[in-house]
């Protein structure tokens, strides 16, 4: 089987910044029609937050086929689960709703997972967590601690909460050989994709916002929650302790 070059992966990349335009109307869209709907306030929320970020997964499918690239990801690799993941406070607490209403064995699951996860990595968090996720020497350091994501079910190797994962879960894509990610600890070779998060957070923040101005309840301590920024372990961790609402 034959797999794409670091040099072709950029060059088919490039198209994308010389010749693709992201339609804004495929996010836009989404907060119209949730915003013109009779359903209750965290319904609204929590579609918004999944339907943005699944339009993200369709942006990149439909940025693949204007450059003909497949991913070569496949279930089971778990590589990009041992970068740090740095979301909002109000992601994380649309994280967390959602999860809330996932089936009681799937949260059972999940729950049981970060009781075992923070017992066994504290000294690692506690490492982790203290390093500046601005610097950009974090995310190699991050990486070496071979310290993996909460969400990650340690037996399967696959996302427990895949349907709302963070962007940073979905904009990083291997389109070369996958033995790259096997043999480094950050191959040059996977391209992320991360400047789609303009266009969902843009969106899922004017979803808020105009729910909050609407004086509707938003669960959320907006604005102060879209700009407070942290590792997802961390608020988990204080999720768990019941300080997300205090912070």
């Amino acid at each position: 089987m034959s797999f794409l070059k670091h040099e072709e992966i950029l060059s088919r990349c490039e198209k994308i910044n010389q010749s693709y335009e992201v339609d804004p109307r495929f996010f836009d869209n989404i907060v119209d029609d949730l915003l013109d709907s009779e359903q209750d306030t965290e319904t609204v929320i929590l579609q918004g937050f999944q339907k943005l970020l699944t339009e993200v997964d369709h942006e990149i499918e439909r940025m693949e086929t204007f450059t003909s690239m497949k991913p070569n990801c496949f279930m089971g690799c778990s590589f990009c689960c041992y970068f740090p993941i740095v979301i909002t406070k109000m992601e994380a607490k649309m994280l967390f709703r959602s999860i809330d209403h996932f089936s009681e064995d799937r949260k059972k699951a999940i729950y049981e997972q970060w009781d075992a996860y923070y017992e066994k990595y504290k000294d690692k968090l506690s490492h982790a967590l203290a390093m500046d996720y601005e610097d950009p020497e974090t995310k190699l350091a991050y990486k070496k601690l071979d310290l993996p994501c909460p969400m990650l079910n340690p037996e399967t190797q696959l996302c427990m909460a895949y349907e709302v994962r963070p962007i940073p879960c979905r904009t990083y894509l291997n389109y070369s050989d996958p033995q790259v990610c096997a043999e480094n600890d950050m191959p040059k070779e996977p391209f992320s994709y991360e400047f789609l998060y303009t266009f969902y957070f843009t969106n899922i923040n004017e979803l808020i916002q105009a729910l909050y101005e609407n004086g509707e309840d938003v669960f959320i301590d907006y604005p102060m929650d879209a700009w407070k920024y942290d590792y997802l372990p961390a608020w988990i961790k204080q999720w768990r302790e019941g300080l997300l609402d205090e912070v």
